[in-house]
């Protein structure tokens, strides 16, 4: 039985993480999973949290800071395992770890055509702020 305990990755259980990312249709052909959850475990600045159930990891959460700001990607609960309250848990967890390390506010993406995902965290009491969001791409990219 699950505890909505969550705890960093192990090295044994990645492959089961991008299995849930798939499952949940997180994943994009542009972003490579296994490069991203490598990245993020590579320092002390944001990891990987999971919360397994009977050796299955049901639910996940990316979380980082760049020591302004907190951000969480890869929130993911199991097909199986949702509306449960794996996914507020998954957040606590993510704001917890932030405020371990003294991280004072939290930023996330959601892609505007989902609806569903913007309510989930609206319901947390996440809100829109009034920003605009630019990117560039750094390095090439490996597939688009």
């Amino acid at each position: 039985m699950a505890t909505h305990d969550f705890r960093p990755v192990e090295e044994t259980e990645i492959a089961s993480v991008v299995a849930l990312w798939q499952a949940c249709d997180l994943t994009r052909p542009w972003n490579d999973p296994d490069k991203d959850i490598a990245f993020a475990r590579s320092g002390p600045a944001s990891d990987l949290l999971v919360m397994v159930e009977d050796e299955t990891v049901i639910a996940s959460v990316m979380v980082g800071h760049d020591g302004h700001r907190g951000i969480v990607y890869y929130v993911a609960t199991h097909p199986d395992h949702q509306r449960k309250g794996l996914g507020a848990a998954a957040m606590r967890a993510a704001e917890g770890w932030l405020r371990q390390r003294g991280v004072w506010k939290i930023n996330l993406l959601v892609r505007a055509e989902n609806e569903a995902v913007r309510s989930f965290y609206e319901k947390l009491g996440y809100e829109v702020e009034p920003r605009l969001c630019m990117a560039r791409k750094l390095l090439p990219a490996t597939s688009e």
